[in-house]
């Protein structure tokens, strides 16, 4: 019987912010970090996973992954849906360390990245990606995955299953197709608030040149300011290419919708984040004021329960899923099958160093198992930082090539975790620091 006989946890950073790659109005200098975990097992392949972050506070990340060593070392190997979903019912049931959540925040960020590590071990045993490896489980497993205490109300498990059984058709052609054609990707490479016009200028008429048939542009900084963005940016793509805008939750409620409207003559696509990921109420407003501008939420939205709510109030017509930020793939499940029952599409934040890796799997099973759709789907697409992974996400013509290495993409290189460990590492010693 396989074992985890050990755990790793390192403090990996990015000096991103030394290019102002990722900034935006509420994060001008990000550096992209990731709490890494590394599941050793006593046969076999080990497992990798993370908790992304943006610089400090990295430390405490890792330091909540590493305290949830007790509940997997010495335990079996997972290896089922059955077994993944009792490990992941066992991290979010700690009592005590759920106390620091429940479900939330760093705490529950922790359970995701030993969560998706125990996912990467368990489809490198079966020689499978991990969006392959759901796929190929029948819709009772998939429903076993899923905790849904609080959901009931938006979503029983017989819905669930009913979803997952008429997905069943066409799945082996949805998979030649995927294995084909790859998944629709956007880009926000062009739209980074520290660029220069020059930078965004070109930036946006190169990602029309390499097939996207949309971008993202970073809002909230000066109004004045994004008028001018967002005239540069539509000036250089044309007319029918889509720009969605994202806040990362700058404003309040009047404020979005007076912005939104003073940018609304340059086609908008949808505004993403346009305030705190927790109201709810605030979110339904503003959709309801700026129709038939979208409103897309999820990369801070911290649990399932929050995004039952944010669906059931019609608050968000783009559903915004994070690998890392929920509590691993057993919730993003969970959150798929939310949506497809309410009918929103998922288009997967992915902006932070390892997310385009992850988030591709969880898409691609949505696509053959759960909604049998791209239509109005892509996942997002940042151009950097992805030669630290020993599979990396690739796009082609605007499309994600589908992953057919075993595992969910997590591992990155040893020499990257040398070179970027903080702070001892040689990134952030000496001249470099």
């Amino acid at each position: 019987m396989p074992i985890i006989n050990g755990i790793d946890v390192l403090d990996v950073r990015f000096p991103t912010s030394r290019e102002l790659d990722g900034s935006d109005a509420m994060n001008p200098d990000p550096d992209y970090s990731a709490a890494y975990v590394v599941l050793h097992a006593d046969e076999g392949p080990d497992g990798y996973g993370f908790a992304f972050t943006i610089g400090r506070g990295n430390d405490v990340q890792a330091a909540a992954i590493r305290s949830l060593e007790p509940h997997v070392v010495g335990k079996r190997v997972p290896e089922t849906a059955a077994e993944l979903a009792a490990l992941s019912a066992e991290l979010v049931g700690d009592s005590q360390f759920r106390w620091l959540g429940p479900e939330k925040g760093v705490a529950h960020m922790a359970v995701g990245a030993m969560v998706n590590a125990a996912w990467d071990l368990a489809a490198r045993r079966a020689d499978k990606p991990v969006w392959r490896f759901l796929a190929d489980m029948t819709p009772e497993e998939v429903v076993g995955l899923i905790d849904f205490r609080y959901l009931t109300d938006a979503l029983t498990p017989d819905e669930a299953y009913e979803i997952l059984e008429r997905c069943r058709e066409g799945k082996q052609q949805r998979i030649e197709s995927l294995l084909a054609n790859g998944y629709r990707a956007y880009t926000t490479s062009p739209g980074w608030l520290g660029y220069s016009d020059d930078k965004l200028v070109r930036l946006s008429k190169q990602a029309v040149a390499d097939g996207f048939d949309m971008i993202k542009l970073k809002v909230g900084g000066s109004l004045e300011d994004d008028i001018r963005r967002l005239r540069l940016a539509r000036a250089a793509v044309g007319d029918d290419i889509r720009i969605a805008v994202d806040a990362n939750q700058r404003w309040d409620v009047s404020t979005a919708v007076e912005w939104m409207r003073a940018l609304s003559p340059f086609g908008p696509y949808w505004i993403e984040e346009p305030t705190s990921p927790d109201d709810i109420l605030g979110h339904q407003a503003i959709a309801r004021q700026i129709a038939p501008i979208k409103v897309a939420s999820g990369e801070h939205v911290q649990n399932r329960v929050v995004f039952k709510q944010m669906l059931q109030a019609e608050a968000i017509s783009v559903l915004q899923i994070d690998a890392a930020r929920v509590g691993g793939v057993n919730e993003n499940v969970a959150i798929l099958l939310l949506a497809a029952k309410f009918g929103v599409p998922v288009c997967p934040h992915a902006g932070g160093v390892g997310l385009c890796e992850l988030v591709r799997h969880l898409s691609m099973f949505d696509f053959v198992s759960v909604t049998g759709s791209q239509a109005n789907r892509a996942i997002e697409w940042v151009d950097h930082l992805h030669e630290h992974f020993t599979d990396p996400a690739v796009v082609r013509a605007g499309y994600y090539v589908a992953p057919t290495k075993p595992g969910f993409s997590a591992r990155m290189h040893d020499a990257t975790l040398r070179r970027y460990q903080f702070p001892e590492g040689p990134e952030w010693t000496g001249d470099n620091a």
